[in-house]
Formats: C-alpha cells, sequence, structure tokens
C-alpha cells in the first residue's frame, strides 16, 4: 500500500480527468456524471452507491459545479460535501478539481460534510487522525491501508466468537 487514504464512500466527480486527479489522491471509487446532463443510468448508479457506501459529492468549483451538486445534493441529502477553492483548483484560468494537487484533493475529501454540518452550522468538520491510521470526519470513517490489515487481523483473532466472524464479513465487504 502506498499510504493513501482510503475511502468506503464513492466520490462523485464531473468527469475523467477528476476520476485521475482523486485516483492519484486516495484510493477510493468514483462515480462520473459527465457534465450537467446526467443519465438515467448513472443515476441508477448513483442511488446503488447511496444505499450500500453512501456518497462524497466532489465537483468543480465553477457555475455548472455547483449546478451538479445541487442535483445530486437534492436527490441524495445525506451525501457528503467536499469542497476545494477556486484558488488551488485553478491553472492557467482553467478551473477544475483535475489541476489540484494531490494532498488538495485529500485534505478536501478529508474535510468532507453533510450539509447542515456536524454542528448544524454547514461549517466542514476537520479530518482528525486517530490511532492506527484511521481518520474521521463528520462520521466518515477513513483507515489507510496498514490500519485497514490490523482491523482484519484484530477481527479474525477471535475465532469462536459469532459476532467477530459476522464483523469480519461486514469488513470484508468494504473492501
Amino acid at each position: 500500500m502506498d499510504g493513501k487514504p482510503y475511502f468506503r464512500q464513492v466520490i462523485v466527480v464531473e468527469g475523467r480527468d477528476d476520476t485521475a486527479a482523486v485516483l492519484r489522491a486516495v484510493d477510493a471509487a468514483t462515480i462520473e456524471t459527465h457534465g450537467y446532463g446526467i443519465s438515467a443510468e448513472t443515476w441508477k448508479r448513483l442511488e446503488a452507491a447511496y444505499e450500500k457506501n453512501g456518497l462524497i459529492i466532489f465537483t468543480d468549483p465553477d457555475h455548472a459545479g455547483e449546478e451538479i451538486r445541487r442535483r445530486v445534493g437534492e436527490k441524495f441529502p445525506l451525501a457528503a460535501h467536499a469542497y476545494l477553492s477556486r484558488s488551488r483548483a485553478e491553472k492557467k484560468g482553467d478551473i477544475g478539481i483535475e489541476n489540484a494537487r494531490p494532498e488538495d484533493i485529500a485534505d478536501a475529501l478529508l474535510a468532507a460534510h453533510t450539509p447542515g454540518g456536524p454542528d448544524e452550522s454547514g461549517a466542514p468538520a476537520v479530518g482528525r487522525r486517530h490511532p492506527r491510521g484511521t481518520f474521521r470526519a463528520s462520521g466518515l470513517r477513513v483507515q489507510t491501508g496498514k490500519s485497514r490489515q490490523r482491523a482484519r487481523h484484530r477481527i479474525r483473532k477471535r475465532k469462536g466468537d459469532a459476532q467477530a466472524h459476522e464483523r469480519s464479513r461486514r469488513v470484508e465487504e468494504r473492501l
């Protein structure tokens, strides 16, 4: 493992360049909207991901990106939102998350929050590092590679415990 943060939630982006930028920064699955005209098939994929793993909406900090964020957020109100400032997403006059540095993308995703924020103010939750490589941000659980391995090992060690078997199965499903 290369130590990139792992996200169980699926990250919603606008296009393939955004997907490439996100994958350089974090270990996560993405769904591309391909712009404002989101197809029926994409809506079905978004709904399935929302129900199974949850969503993080991460669109460009421009008008089109905000419209996509609004549409997806209306349909999936418990989806988390990650934001990147225009200054961090701009390169030679072009605005998009594909222009951001991997560190900025990872920071934005770690600070993702649901509308209203954890304290109902709407302020983003700051990702806090916990022991064994686990991050938490507004209820999102993010683990680095080593901490996932240790978690699986601890669960498997508890042989004969039916609950541990169930937990191990759930952990394996998330990976």
